[in-house]
């Protein structure tokens, strides 16, 4: 007999609203009507055109951005304030220990390939003269070349120079905490959470991976000085773009599973699964999808803002991408296990990449409730499931053992999210990775027999 959870049950009637609303909001239009006004509020009160830039001293996203921010302001006809801020409470990130040493990791990769300094002077951050540090950014904050310093210090202190550190540091320095707590209330004011971030006319743009939709904004808006790319930040998409090799490399078929830890209800999990699948054809891999709970199935916060932040992101994502993400539905709860229940019994029909894809499909571009016998039967039929034996399937919780097999690995490999691409020791957290799980991949082949295309 099925379990309640199970049971096939439609949207409410209150929630089909606000899914719509969200999707107005979401759409191209607000967007642009959004824009549009911003700039003509802009005018009427005659300001500049503004970058308010968040930057964090231990986060080494922000060192990663904020080493091209100099080019950046020399492109551009705005003015560039930089705030020394820490991201917000612990319901934005429920594991900061872990994210600390995931991001040391990530950037250490993202720095070898863009060509960034980064940990080469000593084997880890100067955290010891942390505190330190950021006093003295603090008691510089409002000088005119705060800009410089601050790009200095972050370079200093992710780059394990502790006498480059050193030099920073005065022992007259007051403390940082109340401009940094009236920093984080300005990031909160205008709508946000995190650091490296970069915000604009009410928009936000993250790090390095998020600088060029910024960048093309402004050109759009006629503020390039020079009407041409600059040759730095055409830099940082030129390296992160997806390059796959034109033949399988013979000793990519001694290489094991690409694995990709995934969500039914995450969008960037949903953005994953075409690169995800590309690759592993591509070095002629088996590739695994390992499902798991959502976040806030798994007593980890979502908060609103960040819910909005990365909708909105997605959506924007998903155009770049080229990816259908037209309107979507919230898959929380029974959605999401009935999909994942689905998904083990499509495995075992050799359906598995037909059905992610299909459900993925579903529920981010036409905003089929899978939580309903109606939405998932659509779903099912796509694929080509046996409805009455996909209605036993919901019935059957093995795949609660699987999903929490799942979330423990992704704890050992130290994260919590997803997408989250693996092979062998080798993990990356985000769809916006895809590009360099490739090229680990390629570094796995050492060379191999195809080129990259």
């Amino acid at each position: 007999m099925e379990t309640q959870r199970h049971m096939g049950r439609a949207l409410t009637f209150s929630k089909k609203i606000r899914l719509r609303i969200l999707n107005l909001y979401l759409g191209e239009n607000f967007v642009t009507m959004q824009r549009r006004f911003a700039e003509l509020k802009r005018k009427l009160s005659g300001q500049p055109h503004t970058v308010s830039v968040f930057l964090q001293l231990d986060d080494p996203y922000s060192y990663l951005l904020s080493h091209y921010l100099q080019f950046f302001a020399k492109q551009y006809e705005v003015v560039v304030k930089i705030y020394l801020a820490q991201t917000l409470g612990k319901e934005y990130t429920p594991q900061p220990g872990m994210l600390a040493e995931y991001a040391v990791r990530d950037c250490t990769l993202m720095a070898r390939e863009l060509g960034v300094p980064f940990l080469d002077k000593g084997p880890t951050p100067v955290v010891e003269f942390r505190r330190a540090l950021i006093d003295a950014l603090a008691s510089e904050h409002d000088s005119d070349n705060f800009p410089d310093i601050i790009r200095a210090a972050l370079a200093a202190y992710w780059r394990g120079d502790t006498e480059g550190v050193k030099r920073f540091i005065r022992h007259d320095e007051g403390s940082a905490d109340e401009l940094i707590a009236k920093n984080q209330r300005l990031l909160a004011a205008l709508g946000h959470y995190n650091c490296a971030m970069l915000h604009y006319a009410g928009e936000w743009y993250w790090g390095v991976d998020r600088l060029h939709y910024l960048t093309r904004r402004l050109d759009d808006l006629g503020l390039n000085r020079t009407g041409k790319a600059n040759p730095a930040l055409a830099s940082i998409r030129q390296a992160m773009q997806l390059n796959l090799p034109a033949a399988v490399p013979d000793k990519a078929r001694a290489l094991p599973p690409l694995e990709l830890f995934y969500s039914f209800r995450s969008p960037y999990a949903y953005l994953s699964l075409r690169s995800a699948f590309r690759i592993a054809s591509a070095f002629g891999l088996k590739i695994n999808v390992r499902p798991v709970l959502p976040m806030v199935m798994r007593g980890l916060p979502v908060p609103k803002t960040k819910l909005l932040y990365i909708v909105r992101d997605a959506k924007r994502e998903a155009a770049r991408l080229g990816v259908p993400f037209e309107k979507f539905v919230d898959s929380v709860g029974a959605g999401a296990e009935r999909c994942i229940a689905t998904f083990f019994y499509a495995v075992g029909e050799g359906k598995a990449r037909e059905f992610v894809l299909e459900a993925g499909n579903a529920i981010w571009n036409e905003a089929t409730d899978v939580a309903s016998d109606e939405g998932l039967r659509m779903v099912t039929e796509r694929v080509g499931l046996f409805w009455p034996e996909v209605k036993a399937a919901l019935g059957n919780d093995d795949w609660r053992k699987q999903c929490e097999v799942s979330r423990e690995v992704m704890t050992e490999l130290g994260v919590w999210g997803v997408p989250v691409f693996r092979i062998g020791d080798i993990a990356l957290w985000g769809q916006d990775r895809d590009w360099l799980i490739a090229r680990q991949i390629e570094d796995l082949c050492h060379g191999g027999e195809g080129f990259m295309v």
